[in-house]
């Protein structure tokens, strides 16, 4: 019997399926889609089994060492998902597998030194790294004159190299205790003890009133009070008996979730859920739009296609853009639902995001909620896909592979015959322009629920506030509204648009700006640690006190970013409470939930944050928002800027006035004429997608063109510019003269981590031989030599610099 497998090198040679004998001890148990230990070369590595071709071209074939799998962990379906994702998206296959599994599936190699001499012959150097049996396992950062001896005796043929898989999967186990004696016979034993044996007798009476309940033995001991040494002397005397239990990483462990109930649809809500159930009962596929303003209701929609899909039995993804929405939806859902919900987000660990697929692998939950790679949880069944804040650039992977979570949803839809929901109050263009073209339904919710009404929005010129002497970060609008809430008790949020204290640091005389040594970019001041760090390779450096180029002590921090505004409030409003959200005061697990329920509590009067607090948020008490800096985004080099900042100031006005108070919103900006900034004021999507679809063809840009762009990195300058004009000519050669090129030209971050970077952009409108030809590119220019050239190829670009 000969397998295809699937190898774990990430290469053009190996992105292939390679042929192995089974061995007679796993026939009848090995299936398609299990993982499996092979050798490959000198080591063993993990692979992917695809199939059972029914001969070799080989004489001989290798067997296969193990199988790391009872059942199979990707299905049928994923396993050609994954073949689709590869030609999609020009990547390995195996890279295709593995970005279906969690982390903890991915394998670890050991390196592991096996002595073939005794071992009193070897170097001591050598014995006191070596464990009870003759071993040495290789650990990353081991001293060099420790590999120099380990290679000379390899070559020496005195030790053995070989290459271990170890799963890093660890299933969590719990001690369980339950009585070893009848009933009769424990009360035998109480009644013999001595006083002494006080906590004894306490544990077994407590198994007499459980009636012989096996019990968790952290129970026991808080409930009697008993030591480990206790427990230990009770099971060796025979009167218990120990097992171990597998119990899931319960994210959720200390929160209980209320039940609630479906609400009762409003007009609008029920014509717009009526077209997506008939789908549902026809099980065939269609993709909705479901544009809705913000706080018109789009949840119960969700919930309500999902309550349907589950009484036929069948299975519903439902996507959420990254960590931020995850605190408040969880409860939606878990509160729904109950226990069919399986949660996956950046924010879980690793053993916790493993047994969450665990749960959804092995069949005992029907609902997904998680962000973009919940996409490829392992259901057979599926009968809603939604993907909820669809216009949200997190859900493009930005790394190999680099796939759209909206464009797997409707492959997987397809497989499934189910319909697909991209909901947002402001949806991308390309979404928005496909709902018109009649590609996609497009189904439309245009009031708030309860008929309330959309909060008030001004428009405030920091430009005038400057010429009228007012130096603050803080208009005099602005200020005058946060006064007002602290008097009635009311909240507010603040929104600024980055992170860190200050965007750089200059010198006041010669303009010198502080820049990281390996990437064209100026670092950013973190004030609580005294640092300047780069945000591209995470290089760190003390603050300089003096200019490194003209000497002078005049050296000024320049932009705001949230630890200066909190320094400001704390001046102007002394007698405000703050909670601050940014990369800095959420790094730590669960520190995103505490502040956001210490803030729905009324612990403060003021929630501070970046991009995280602008969705999702639904709190009675906001009253006002408050925009810092509406421009930032909007002078990037990226033609989705203006679409970008409009879509963000739009999310960000929903936050408030969301329940019976009324709404404010306060935008600060230096350029209040911008469209962007214009429309979102009275949130008019419509005439937003007119303007910018203007401008978008005038650019010739998505959804008027499609896009991919090639990025090249390398230390040599001008290596890059020669291989980047060399891909470039080639295009030119191969494609059509409809084709545009852009480039090349060296990236907008010109360097970063010391590799210099330069990019090819191409636009066309249907080439059938672009994705044949990118293919061919990246094979011949990736070679494996170490010194080669980085190259980059996104067909659906959404990061441009």
């Amino acid at each position: 019997m000969i397998a295809s497998v699937i190898v774990d090198v990430p290469a053009k040679q190996t992105d292939r399926a390679f042929e192995y004998r089974v061995p007679e001890s796993m026939q009848g148990l090995i299936q398609r889609g299990m993982r499996v230990v092979v050798p490959f070369g000198p080591r063993k590595i993990q692979g992917f089994v695809v199939g059972f071709p029914e001969q070799s071209s080989f004489k001989q074939l290798k067997d296969i060492e193990e199988l790391l799998d009872i059942v199979p962990v990707l299905n049928q379906e994923l396993l050609s998902l994954g073949l689709w994702l590869s030609q999609e998206t020009l990547c390995y296959q195996i890279s295709a597998m593995q970005v279906m599994l969690p982390a903890a599936m991915k394998a670890k190699y050991e390196k592991v030194f096996d002595a073939l001499v005794p071992i009193d012959d070897l170097p001591q150097t050598i014995i006191e790294h070596m464990d009870r049996n003759g071993q040495l396992t290789w650990k990353k950062g081991t001293e060099n004159n420790l590999l120099r001896d380990l290679q000379t005796l390899v070559t020496s043929g005195e030790m053995e190299l070989r290459y271990e898989v170890k799963s890093k999967a660890k299933k969590k186990k719990e001690r369980i205790i339950s009585l070893a004696l009848s009933c009769d016979h424990a009360i035998e034993v109480i009644q013999s003890m001595s006083a002494r044996s006080e906590k004894q007798k306490k544990v077994l009476h407590m198994f007499l009133q459980s009636e012989n309940t096996p019990l968790p033995v952290k129970i026991v001991k808080e409930e009697t009070g008993a030591t480990s040494a206790t427990i230990r002397t009770m099971i060796d005397r025979g009167f218990l008996e120990e097992s171990q239990k597998e119990v899931y990483r319960d994210p959720f462990e200390h929160r209980e979730f209320k039940r609630t109930k479906s609400f009762r649809l409003t007009d609008e809500q029920q014509q717009a859920i009526d077209p997506i159930l008939d789908k549902v009962d026809d099980y065939s596929h269609e993709t909705f739009l479901l544009h809705g303003v913000t706080g018109s209701g789009k949840t119960e929609v969700y919930l309500q296609t999902i309550d349907k899909v589950l009484q036929q039995d069948r299975q519903a993804i439902m996507l959420v853009p990254e960590i931020s929405l995850t605190p408040q939806m969880v409860e939606r859902f878990k509160g729904r639902f109950g226990d069919q919900v399986a949660v996956m987000h950046s924010g879980l660990s690793v053993g916790e995001k493993y047994d969450e697929w665990r749960k959804i692998h092995r069949k005992e939950v029907n609902v997904v909620v998680g962000a973009r790679s919940a996409i490829f949880s392992p259901f057979e069944r599926l009968g809603v896909i939604i993907i909820d804040e669809e216009h949200e650039t997190s859900y493009k992977q930005e790394d190999t592979p680099r796939y759209h979570a909206r464009d797997v949803a409707i492959e997987r839809a397809k497989r499934h015959g189910c319909p697909v929901i991209l909901g947002s109050a402001t949806p991308s263009l390309e979404t928005f322009a496909r709902a018109q073209k009649g590609l996609y339904y497009l189904l439309t919710l245009s009031k708030r629920m309860n008929d309330q009404a959309m909060p008030h929005v001004s428009i405030v010129d920091m430009r005038e506030e400057l010429r009228k002497g007012n130096r603050s970060m803080f208009s005099r609008d602005l200020l005058e509204q946060l006064q007002l809430r602290l008097e009635k008790n009311e909240q507010t949020v603040l929104f600024l648009n980055k992170r860190g204290h200050s965007s750089f640091i200059m010198c006041r005389d010669c303009g010198y700006v502080m820049q990281c040594p390996y990437c064209e970019v100026s670092m950013t001041y973190h004030r609580h640690s005294e640092q300047m760090k780069c945000h591209y390779c995470g290089h760190q450096d003390r603050v300089p006190v003096i200019c490194p180029e003209c000497h002078s002590e005049h050296i000024r921090y320049f932009g705001t970013g949230t630890q200066k505004v909190e320094e400001e409030l704390a001046t102007l409003l002394p007698q405000a409470r703050v909670i601050r959200m940014d990369v800095d005061t959420t790094s730590r697990k669960g520190s995103h939930e505490k502040l956001l329920a210490a803030f729905g509590e009324g612990q403060a009067d003021i929630l501070l944050g970046t991009q995280m607090i602008a969705k999702g948020l639904d709190f009675p008490n906001i009253t006002l928002v408050g925009v810092l800096s509406a421009d930032t985004m909007l002078h990037l080099p990226d033609f989705r800027s203006a679409e970008k900042t409009f879509q963000l100031l739009t999310q960000v006005s929903g936050r408030a006035g969301r329940h019976d108070k009324e709404g404010e919103v306060i935008i600060q900006t230096y350029t209040p004429e911008h469209y962007s900034i214009d429309l979102a004021k009275s949130q008019e999507f419509e005439a937003f997608y007119k303007h910018e679809m203007i401008m978008r063809k005038t650019g010739q840009y998505p959804p008027f063109y499609y896009m991919a762009l090639i990025t090249l990195s390398h230390e040599n300058v001008l290596k890059v510019v020669a291989v980047c004009e060399e891909i470039t000519s080639l295009i030119k050669q191969k494609l059509s003269s409809q084709v545009i090129i852009l480039g090349p030209v060296a990236s907008p971050i010109a360097r970063i981590q010391n590799r210099y970077r330069y990019q090819c952009l191409i636009k066309y409108k249907q080439e059938q031989g672009l994705k044949p030809l990118l293919k061919s590119i990246l094979n011949d220019y990736q070679s494996s030599k170490k010194d080669s050239i980085t190259i980059q190829i996104d067909v659906q670009p959404y990061m441009m610099m």
